[in-house]
């Protein structure tokens, strides 16, 4: 039977596919866009309860709880080789209009689904990577084509594909581009600014593993000293405590507020050896020879021996109690894995026996322009209109702060030479957080919003002067001040209560 079609129907049919197409596509549908080297899966989820996978256990974390979300599109895909990727798009009338790529953690191979559920409840397209490999393995350090999937390749690549699956799904471009991570994820923001730097309109990245090769090389340093000969070490955790009193007695008070927090731990002068209590041993309120000179080591940060040049910068003062590569015994995984699989190519190894001079240099011949961040010409992103907030808790016990200063530092002797970081403060502002731990966590103020600092400097032009930051102890705020744009330091203006931000000003 022959099927006629009305001019109605016809014009009916031409207008939804006119519709559909300014409008974007259904979930469904997206499974099918066409991407290079990549597949792709698509799904409804309706608003409620969500319970993101457990990516393998994935370091050893708990299961994920479920939480409410409101609909969206879940895509799921692949690239070659093996780069995982998801990204989720809200329902079209939820959309606030902006991409916000999470970033990952340690040795990544996991979906960062912690930081995917906030910013989808918060109305952003957000969009995660493994980075290439499923943690907990260690194997794919050896594997070249791995090694620069984690270095740089799946955050830019799960990029280019969260643009075209949202642009398809919405009809339009996002308004504004974001990538917010810390620790790898902080790596992974300025990496991006580096090599892309047309991306993203806005970078957070915090305690970046940036100087990749050097960080893990000082992380061995510090094991060493702490375990020169054992893994028992030398050093406790009541040495650390006692250590850390004697810091907060000695420099507490330089700020103007005795707080139990160094604002700026490189005021502080400490010698260890005010607590040596002699060759008898640690006894009480005293550390033994040993134990100072462990101390002196760490402190001091590592050196090339052949030429003395200091490698990178180490722990700084104020954070001792919370040093867990100090008090955990034995070798430190990170940095044992990346220069046995990656650097070395044998996985035993004797890390007692790191030799910071060849093994550094090693390091950096085979893996340094892969996973260094450490590019100063951020003159493109610049140009691009791009605005880069970085910020690093100063009692890090991880990553260490001074080199987040020394970078932005890089930066500007690299962009606007002889005038110091006020030549970069445009759009570039580091926040050193006082008494903050790796990203979270900490004797300060640890929570603020800095993506919300970011995106009122991209889309409004209003760069941030400061950051309202918080203290939440059982639930309850007990400590409120200013972070500043760096080499500002909140000052108390002389009156009022010590906790409450309003009787600080950035200076």
């Amino acid at each position: 039977m022959k099927h006629v079609i009305s001019a109605a129907a016809l014009a009916a049919g031409l207008a939804a596919v006119v519709s559909a197409h300014a409008q974007g596509g259904a979930c469904g549908a997206l499974a099918g866009l066409s991407l290079p080297d990549t597949t792709l899966e698509a799904l409804e989820v309706p608003a409620g309860p969500f319970t993101p996978p457990n990516a393998v256990g994935a370091g050893g974390l708990p299961s994920p709880q479920p939480a409410d979300v409101p609909a969206f599109c879940r895509v799921t895909g692949t690239i070659t080789p093996a780069v995982k990727f998801e990204v989720w798009l809200p329902q079209k009338g939820a959309w606030n209009g902006r991409l916000q790529t999470v970033g990952g953690g340690g040795f990544a191979g996991v979906i960062s689904y912690g930081a995917m559920l906030p910013a989808v409840r918060a109305g952003y397209v957000t969009a995660s990577t493994d980075t290439g490999h499923v943690a907990p393995a260690v194997e794919w350090l050896a594997d070249q084509q791995r090694l620069v999937d984690y270095g740089y390749r799946a955050i830019h690549e799960t990029t280019v594909k969260a643009k075209a699956l949202l642009e398809r799904y919405y009809g339009k471009a996002a308004d504004y581009n974001y990538f917010n991570g810390c620790s790898t994820g902080g790596r992974q923001g300025l990496m991006e600014a580096q090599r892309f730097p047309d991306d993203y309109d806005g970078i957070v990245t915090g305690a970046p593993v940036n100087y990749f090769v050097a960080i893990h090389a000082t992380q061995l340093h510090v094991a060493l000293s702490a375990h020169p000969t054992d893994d028992a070490g030398l050093l406790a955790a009541k040495d650390l405590a006692l250590v850390n009193r004697t810091v907060i007695a000695q420099c507490d008070a330089l700020d103007g507020v005795k707080d139990g927090v160094l604002d700026d731990p490189r005021k502080c002068t400490f010698d260890p050896g005010v607590l040596q209590c002699g060759s008898g041993g640690s006894s009480g309120e005293c550390l033994s020879p040993d134990q100072v000179g462990a101390l002196k080591k760490i402190y001091a940060g590592p050196t090339n021996p052949r030429t003395g040049a200091p490698i990178h910068p180490t722990l700084a003062l104020g954070g001792e109690p919370t040093w867990q590569i100090v008090t955990t015994p034995g070798l430190v995984p990170y940095p044992y894995e990346y220069f046995g699989r990656a650097v070395r190519g044998t996985p035993q190894w004797d890390w007692r026996k790191f030799d910071f001079d060849k093994d550094v240099a090693l390091a950096n011949q085979k893996t340094g322009d892969i996973l260094n961040a450490i590019d100063p010409d951020l003159s493109k992103f610049k140009a691009g209109g791009g605005k880069l907030v970085l910020y690093h808790g100063w009692s890090d016990q991880v990553i260490f702060p001074q080199g987040s200063i020394n970078y932005q530092q890089s930066v500007a002797d690299k962009l606007a030479p002889g005038k110091g970081t006020a030549g970069v403060q445009d759009f570039f502002r580091l926040f050193m957080v006082p008494g903050m731990t790796h990203c979270r966590g900490g004797t300060g103020t640890d929570q603020f919003d800095a993506q919300s600092a970011v995106e009122a400097w991209v889309e409004k032009g209003t760069a941030p002067t400061s950051m309202a930051a918080r203290r939440v102890e059982n639930g309850t705020v007990t400590r409120t001040r200013p972070l500043c744009p760096f080499p500002q330091v909140a000052k108390y203006d002389g009156s009022g209560d010590t906790n409450d931000a309003a009787n600080f000003t950035c200076q």
